[in-house]
């Protein structure tokens, strides 16, 4: 029985060396209420808790070896919730999936090539790739009536001028919460296998699905093009980002021999004694927490969604198909992020990530975690509006 399922409680992270909660000045220069780094505001799984004090009780946390038995949770909780066959001799372990894109890039691009990120997106994707000397290509998604889709065309056309290599595809998508169809990514395995182009899918929010979409992995593709590369870990699914424990997966064997020869090169640790047993911990135990915040996360977007439609209509929010991150659309009363950054921060008091880090495309939007309790959420959008109000619109 899981313990750890209120998520109403208000749990004080200040102090505690938390980057969301305890780097609000550094980041916003002043103590805002902050619901903008992706974790949660939650306790983690009970069992994932339990298991990490077995291993520091036991008191031995030397090298750590795991054979691929030890990987079956993680492939069983994939075969059930997500019908997707998953075989531990292809997984290979990093500490996160930034790292992940980065080796990537090393084993399998040379500098200057070219790489394709589909904007706005997760800012660490373009910061790693020119970190790597690799030219960045943006693909824009197009915003149809508050659904972001790809355009197939521009797509292509871009891959075929700028001669890409590989493609970096985020599904479930940050920030602007897409599932990818499995026709969406049915076509565009075509076109990377038509022109040669590995794809890196970043499914880290794989599990936090919503509103009844259903998650497709560029793995159920592997029998119709091996030159993909999927990552997973339970950071974002079950709250443990600071584990430091992503999988790394591909059906080709020449990609994983690149992968694991630059693990070796830089020397990564993939797992120890603490990061390898709480994620497997998660995956064998933690189905009942993540699907009650699930149910709670999805009462908190719908809350926000109502909030706006009620009594800011002219924000427009985004519903999310996953990730418990909310994009949120103040174009029509801020064009631009510098006037609706300065609003959020020094009105309003709240910490959201700026539209603009995820590019040009996110002018005037804003991203906001709602993975927090109600009241959290609540005093949030309250000082939104309150903020809002006081400048007599």
């Amino acid at each position: 029985m899981e313990k750890n399922k209120d998520f109403n409680e208000v749990i004080n992270r200040m102090g505690t060396n938390c980057s969301k909660w305890d780097r609000r000045k550094e980041v916003f220069g002043q103590d805002v209420l902050p619901l903008w780094v992706a974790d949660m505001d939650f306790k983690a799984p009970s069992m994932v808790i339990e298991t990490l004090k077995e291993k520091i009780e036991h008191g031995v946390l030397g090298y750590t070896y795991i054979g691929e038995n030890d990987y079956l949770p993680f492939v069983d909780f994939m075969k059930k919730r997500h019908h997707l066959d998953i075989f531990p001799s292809e997984i290979l372990n990093t500490t996160g999936v930034v790292p992940a894109i980065a080796l990537s890039l090393l084993s399998n691009t040379n500098e200057g090539d070219a790489v394709m990120i589909q904007t706005p997106v997760y800012h660490p994707f373009a910061q790693v790739i020119k970190a790597n000397n690799r030219k960045l290509i943006n693909n824009s998604l197009v915003n149809k009536g508050g659904v972001y889709c790809i355009d197939f065309i521009s797509f292509e056309k871009q891959i075929i001028e700028n001669d890409v290599k590989m493609v970096v595809l985020s599904n479930p998508h940050n920030p602007v919460g897409r599932v990818w169809m499995w026709e969406e990514l049915g076509l565009l395995v075509d076109i990377c296998k038509k022109h040669n182009v590995i794809i890196f899918s970043d499914e880290i929010h794989s599990d936090v699905i919503f509103y009844g979409n259903h998650f497709t992995s560029i793995l159920h593709f592997r029998d119709r093009y091996d030159n993909i590369i999927a990552a997973f870990s339970p950071s974002k699914s079950f709250n443990v980002p600071s584990l430091y424990f992503s999988m790394i997966i591909s059906p080709k064997e020449s990609l994983r021999k690149g992968l694991s020869s630059w693990i070796n090169r830089i020397s990564m640790p993939g797992v120890n004694a603490l990061n390898f047993p709480g994620a497997m911990a998660a995956y064998k135990y933690g189905e009942e927490w993540l699907d009650s915040m699930l149910n709670y996360v999805t009462d908190n977007m719908t809350y926000v969604i109502n909030f706006f439609k009620e009594k800011m209509p002219n924000v427009k929010v985004v519903r999310p198909q996953g990730t418990y991150l909310m994009w949120l659309d103040f174009t029509r009363i801020f064009p631009l992020s510098k006037d609706l950054d300065n609003f959020l921060i020094n009105e309003a008091k709240v910490g959201f990530n700026s539209g603009v880090s995820f590019g040009s495309e996110g002018e005037g939007f804003a991203r906001i975690n709602v993975a927090c309790s109600r009241k959290t959420l609540e005093e949030a959008l309250n000082r939104i509006l309150v903020a809002f109000e006081k400048r007599g619109n």
